[in-house]
């Protein structure tokens, strides 16, 4: 019986792609379904709109003091930090990306 090396292929050409990333848009890395897991919330951007704070740039959310946004992700996440809660969406991200195809 001949081996199938289809998903091995899938697996190094997933591993090409990803290499190649440079930037992940924040509302791709905190996809829905990592969102949903984490939270009461469907969408980063339900997250962000349940906060109070007007979020519609980068400068927008760097200017968010830390200490309320700490609170607010321990208040409405699973996770004890934002840092936490980044951590594992690019675990949930790169194991997504890597497992396309197979």
């Amino acid at each position: 019986m001949p081996l199938n090396f289809k998903g091995f292929k899938n697996l190094q050409k997933n591993i090409g792609e990803l290499s190649k990333k440079t930037e992940i848009k924040l509302t791709e890395l905190m996809s829905p379904s990592f969102v949903s897991g984490c939270s009461k919330f469907n969408t980063i951007e339900d997250l962000f709109d349940a906060s109070g704070f007007t979020i519609e740039s980068p400068a927008d959310f760097s200017a968010i003091p830390d200490e309320e946004w700490e609170k607010f992700i321990v208040e409405n996440t699973s996770f004890s930090s934002w840092n936490e809660m980044q951590h594992k969406a690019l675990e949930h991200y790169t194991k997504q990306q890597l497992q396309k195809g197979l």
